[in-house]
């Protein structure tokens, strides 16, 4: 994302998914572990406390543990022990204890991930309230509908926004709802480092960190990631749809609705492109290529060999690219202008042939249920507001 980050993310969702943001959420981790440790009992106080101040992200170098990573084919080994050389002394053996690296990097992962998501959730709730306002001032507006990309009957500029709208609310809630767990195996998922104390040390982890605490470890069982994955592409997948609608409407044969601001071009004065539509439809395919790997299910045994060390760039381009979705299709909204005129002047008189073959007279509007539903997708968003 160096190049055309900027572009696509914003500034504080790159931040979110940076390399530092996953060195400082390994650390979170295991200053996380070492409490807990502690707190059952398996592990010295004074030896947790100082591997805590220890865990200071300003004292590591993000680019040099993942370059030491290679060797080992992940970061969270070099880390740890960069992490007991800073402890020192007799401490220094109690940092990683009954952990193996993949505890480490999918609790990180799962940090990194809620951090992210919020970022999501709050571009989803500003389109949100954009099409909130768009159904409202446009309740009554006539339209074309349109299927398979032709007219059919007429609908509503406000039912159209209401559709929207249920739909980002739909999106937002599923992912504000994901509660994440924490991972804790050790070596093979049975925290045998621990004994019979393993239990106890994953419930004082997870709790440390906020998280929920999983039934058993899911070193191959990736339905928690899966599930973020499908989430996350259902939402950047909704901001693409609306995407491409506004794209098509602002077409210049059409022209029916524009963007507020931007979209020129360099070398044809006269055009006005819907440039954050684009982005939000660019970004979702660039989640949905990540979605693939994190979904990918065949994970052999205990631990996996290649497909876990591919999730990390794919998880984090997949919130990056999904918060690009979600921010780009806010502002999109936030400045669309509508044009109710142009919208009537459009529509065609074979909109009308199904009414006028079921005999409902030339005086009906056929717009049907269409206000309705525009008033209870605005119910929805008020009473959830």
């Amino acid at each position: 994302m160096t190049t055309f980050g900027p572009l696509f993310v914003p500034d504080e969702v790159r931040a979110a998914v940076s390399d530092e943001a996953w060195l400082a959420a390994m650390l979170d981790a295991e200053r996380a572990l070492a409490a807990a440790s502690a707190r059952v009992g398996v592990v010295p106080a004074d030896a947790a406390a100082a591997i805590a101040v220890a865990c200071d992200p300003s004292a590591f170098a993000a680019d040099e543990i993942a370059a030491a990573g290679r060797a080992v084919a992940n970061p969270a080994a070099p880390l740890v022990d960069a992490l007991r050389a800073r402890v020192g002394g007799d401490a220094a053996r109690w940092v990683h204890f009954g952990a193996t690296s993949q505890d480490i990097l999918d609790t990180a992962a799962v940090l990194v991930a809620r951090r992210a998501t919020k970022h999501v959730v709050a571009s989803l709730d500003r389109a949100v309230a954009a099409c909130a306002r768009l159904a409202e001032q446009h309740r009554d507006a006539p339209i074309a509908g349109r299927t398979l990309l032709q007219q059919a009957v007429p609908t509503t500029f406000g039912a159209k926004a209401a559709g929207w709208l249920v739909g980002l609310l739909d999106q937002r809630d599923d992912l504000a709802s994901l509660r994440l767990p924490a991972q804790l195996g050790g070596a093979a998922g049975t925290l045998a480092a621990f004994g019979d104390r393993g239990v106890e040390v994953l419930e004082a982890y997870a709790a440390e960190l906020d998280l929920n605490a999983p039934t058993l470890p899911w070193h191959a069982h990736r339905g928690p990631i899966g599930a973020l994955a499908a989430r996350l592409g259902a939402a950047a997948g909704f901001c693409a749809k609306i995407g491409l609608d506004v794209v098509l409407l602002a077409q210049t044969e059409v022209g029916e609705v524009a963007e507020a601001a931007g979209g020129g071009s360099s070398t044809m004065p006269h055009k006005r492109n819907p440039a954050q539509a684009a982005l939000a439809r660019a970004c979702a395919r660039l989640v949905h290529a990540n979605v693939t790997v994190l979904c990918g299910g065949a994970y052999e045994h205990e631990r996996a060999a290649g497909a876990w060390q591919a999730e990390w760039t794919a998880l984090t381009e997949t919130l990056a690219h999904a918060a690009g979705a979600a921010a780009a299709i806010a502002e999109s909204l936030a400045g669309l202008e509508v044009f109710p005129e142009r919208m009537r002047a459009n529509m065609t008189p074979g909109l009308y042939s199904e009414r006028d073959r079921l005999g409902l007279g030339e005086d009906a509007d056929y717009l049907g249920s269409a206000g309705a539903f525009v008033d209870r997708a605005l119910a929805r968003y008020r009473d959830g507001a």
